[in-house]
């Protein structure tokens, strides 16, 4: 089963950016999903919380979430799940 990375941002929040520059330097294929930009998006992401809160920057592979992690938490998370 292909492994399907989702950044959950916007475009104005530095984070995002930092994390989209991350999954591309390593060429890694992902969704973003500009929360500000399709209500769709930020539905998603607030299915993904208890709380309903839009808490970006979240990156998705399948099932598991991370909300903005360290690069040592991302990098170790992502060589284990693909």
């Amino acid at each position: 089963m292909k492994k399907i990375i989702k950044l959950f941002g916007t475009e104005r929040c530095h984070k995002s950016q930092y994390y989209k520059t991350f999954l591309e330097t390593r060429n890694l294929d992902y969704a973003f999903l500009d929360v500000e930009q399709n209500e769709n998006f930020a539905e998603e992401l607030r299915n993904l919380y208890e709380n309903r809160k839009l808490n970006f920057p979240t990156i998705t592979i399948n099932d598991k979430k991370l909300r903005n992690p360290s690069n040592k938490e991302l990098q170790k998370w992502i060589d284990n799940l693909l």
